[in-house]
């Protein structure tokens, strides 16, 4: 789900499995609201539908997620998104965007998260114009090498980068893609059309500069970054972090 410091789940373990699966219903309820509860007409609902299927999660509870997120339930879902922007352990800039159903809990909870990891939390806007705020794509292909570059072109994506497979034994190419955020269903739709197995579709945010760190420091910064991110709360963590 869209974060380029960690692979997606990999890091979390098995015990937190519930965990993930309330993030993957999240995700699910969210994308249908914005984009509707088609997954056919709504990228980022098929890719979420896709990933929390990955996850045995039940065919019931992603269409009760569906249904809550769309409202045509009958126990529609309303969250709030909350962002906070700050610098993690030895100033690394960090964006953190929440859903939540009780703003003063969760604003709370990271506060706390924050100060225990001697880490600043800065207001609105104070590492935003760090970032670029994009349409972000994670997708494989079933042929070795496959040219990623070339692919992001005709699918007309702004920039592409070769990632790692959450599985790492998966065969194929395996790519990040780029786009500006009001061509992220368009870009989806011509990647799934050239071939590719979409996992991930979904607006972002993408770092313009990366911290040198050290290896310790590096570690630091990543075992704050999980604690963010296994918060209930927590949807998304976007970190100048490679």
């Amino acid at each position: 789900m869209g974060a380029q410091w960690k692979q997606k789940w990999r890091e979390l373990a098995a015990d937190q499995k519930g965990r993930v699966t309330g993030k993957l219903v999240r995700e699910i309820q969210v994308a249908a609201k914005l984009g509707g509860p088609n997954p056919d007409l709504n990228a980022r609902l098929a890719a979420a539908v896709a990933n929390a299927k990955k996850q045995s999660v039940t065919k019931d509870t992603i269409e009760r997620a569906i249904a809550k997120g769309s409202g045509t339930g009958s126990d529609a879902v309303v969250y709030d998104t909350v962002v906070f922007e700050g610098f993690a352990p030895h100033q690394v800039p960090v964006i953190v965007e929440c859903l939540t159903d009780n703003n003063n809990r969760t604003s709370s909870e990271v506060k706390v998260i924050f100060r225990d990891a001697s880490a600043t939390l800065g207001g609105k806007g104070s590492v935003g114009w760090m970032f670029e705020h994009c349409g972000m794509i994670e997708a494989g292909h079933p042929m070795a090498n496959h040219d990623h570059e070339i692919a992001a072109l005709e699918a007309e994506a702004d920039d592409a980068e070769l990632m790692e497979a959450e599985d790492e034994n998966a065969p194929g190419t395996h790519a990040r893609f780029f786009c500006q955020a009001s061509n992220l269903d368009a870009v989806t739709k011509a990647l799934k059309a050239a071939g590719w197995t979409v996992t991930t579709s979904e607006l972002s945010y993408r770092a313009k500069n990366y911290p040198e760190l050290t290896d310790v420091q590096r570690g630091e910064v990543t075992a704050f970054l999980q604690e963010l991110d296994a918060h209930d709360d927590v949807h998304r963590v976007h970190a100048a972090l490679k």
